[in-house]
């Protein structure tokens, strides 16, 4: 068999950018070597893969910045990563791309507990921020489900949030300042260290930009005293619907509990094999958290039981000490993995008003019958962020592009209900070409003008976010 002839302007390109960029920073800093790249060439989404041209991993904000600039000299574009969990593509990279990981800037700048706030390099795991401060009596309160793993930077990126964002908010809500680093080389400083600075609100098109507008090295968090106690509690329902009509008449009652998680049959069964942690094997379940003094636990808890006996639950469980408090939130932390034990599935991530979970989630149902494809519900039903898993067959012909269009079915019906296309997980590759179904052109090309403002040649995280016909006529006019 006759061997192609290698392209030798592409291999030239990439020797001597890889050259240019061991020049700005340490050589084992620069990843080149085709074996070593596949270790980048997806995230979290994994049913899209694509090496890139390389990876670099800088360890200063100044590193960051060379190796912009670079690339900016370059035309090169560059995809930010933060740890790699994105569920929707958000650090997919293209062939000629240079991935630009911050796992390497992970320390802690300064921590100030009169002013509540920690400065962090946002290569830093989330969960290791409150691991530097509860010891004080601290804590970061947005927890993602990959919060083990999952970084700041990524968390920026995509707003993220997690269980307990219902009281306390997703990341927007906790984010004070940033140091960022446009595309071409320049250190922004936006933001400071109290929550809503004077000057224009740069700081909130910044978190949740998907790396679109400059990488972020730095991140001012604000930080909280514990709580005095917490509590939660285990409500199990015979049907989707009902469960969803408990979660909106607890918010309808003005009970603001920490967190109010959701799951369905499919995710209790998967994360009863996987974790054992005792739930019943009813067809929804309800984790519900509250938190204040003894007293302010009790009637909060007195409350929802209320309520929730209104809805005839088959089970009433409330953790009594530390341990069956840890044993509730063990199935639904384990979760995913549970899930991903079983079957391939696509994790979704649409929000709608909280009054609509009985209808979405029989449409869901009905859907999944349709498309013969199973679907496991588990979500942050508080504040309606869904988390559909659907499930499938990668190796079967045809199953991934079925799964897709249920997704997008979905994401569709989110927005017509009158929520939107994403909660935390962003937008990534996964529903950029679903935005004209939130977005009408107007407002789309208004957050493109933004993007041309900090990333003129549109060289940072291309493909994303935005339809895909749109962003490459913005990027070849910038050429």
């Amino acid at each position: 068999m006759e061997m192609p002839i290698p392209d030798e302007g592409i291999i030239a390109r990439k020797e001597r950018i890889v050259q240019r960029l061991q020049s700005v920073i340490p050589h084992d800093a620069v990843i080149h070597d085709p074996a070593e790249t596949r270790a980048y060439e997806c995230d979290a989404l994994t049913a899209y893969r694509c090496p890139p041209l390389c990876a670099v991993l800088p360890s200063t904000t100044e590193e960051v910045a060379a190796v912009l600039r670079v690339c900016f000299e370059e035309r090169v574009p560059v995809v930010p990563r933060g740890s790699g969990t994105s569920l929707a593509g958000g650090a997919l990279p293209t062939a000629d791309a240079v991935i630009l990981g911050v796992s390497r800037l992970n320390q802690v700048i300064e921590t100030n507990y009169d002013d509540r706030y920690i400065r962090v390099q946002t290569g830093r795991t989330n969960l290791s921020v409150t691991g530097a401060v509860e010891a004080d009596g601290f804590f970061y309160a947005p927890d993602p489900s990959s919060q083990l793993a999952c970084a700041i930077a990524g968390n920026i990126g995509m707003n993220s949030g997690g269980a307990h964002c219902l009281k306390y908010g997703v990341t927007t809500n906790n984010l004070m300042g940033v140091r960022m680093v446009t595309m071409e080389g320049e250190i922004l400083d936006i933001g400071g260290t109290y929550v809503d600075a004077g000057g224009m609100d740069l700081l909130g098109v910044i978190c949740g930009s998907e790396g679109q507008l400059g990488v972020v090295t730095e991140a001012t968090l604000r930080i909280l005293p514990k709580p005095e106690g917490a509590l939660p509690v285990l409500i199990g329902y015979d049907s989707n619907e009902v469960a969803g009509e408990c979660v909106s008449d607890i918010i309808k009652s003005g009970i603001l509990p920490v967190a109010i998680e959701f799951m369905d049959r499919p995710c209790i069964e998967a994360t009863e094999a996987f974790a054992k942690a005792g739930y019943p094997m009813c067809e929804a379940l309800l984790i519900i958290e509250v938190e204040g003094s003894p007293a302010e636990i009790r009637e909060q808890l007195d409350k929802i039981k209320a309520i929730a006996l209104r809805h005839n639950p088959v089970e009433f469980r409330e953790a009594r000490d530390a341990d069956q408090a840890a044993r509730i939130w063990l199935g639904r932390k384990s979760a995913f993995g549970a899930m991903g034990q079983i079957n391939d599935y696509m994790c979704l991530d649409g929000t709608i008003p909280v009054s609509e979970l009985p209808y979405v989630l029989r449409r869901i149902g009905e859907m999944s019958k349709e498309y013969g494809l199973g679907v496991g519900n588990v979500f942050h039903a508080g504040d309606g962020n869904m988390h559909p898993l659907i499930l499938y067959n990668a190796n079967k012909p045809g199953d991934l592009e079925k799964c897709e269009a249920f997704g997008a079915d979905i994401l569709r019906l989110c927005v017509e209900v009158g929520g939107c296309l994403t909660g935390e997980h962003g937008v990534g590759i996964e529903k950029r070409d679903l935005m004209t179904a939130q977005f009408a052109e107007a407002d789309l090309e208004a957050q493109m003008a933004v993007k041309d403002v900090f990333d003129p040649r549109w060289l940072l995280n291309p493909a994303k976010v935005f339809p895909l016909a749109s962003s490459e006529q913005r990027r070849i006019a910038a050429e």
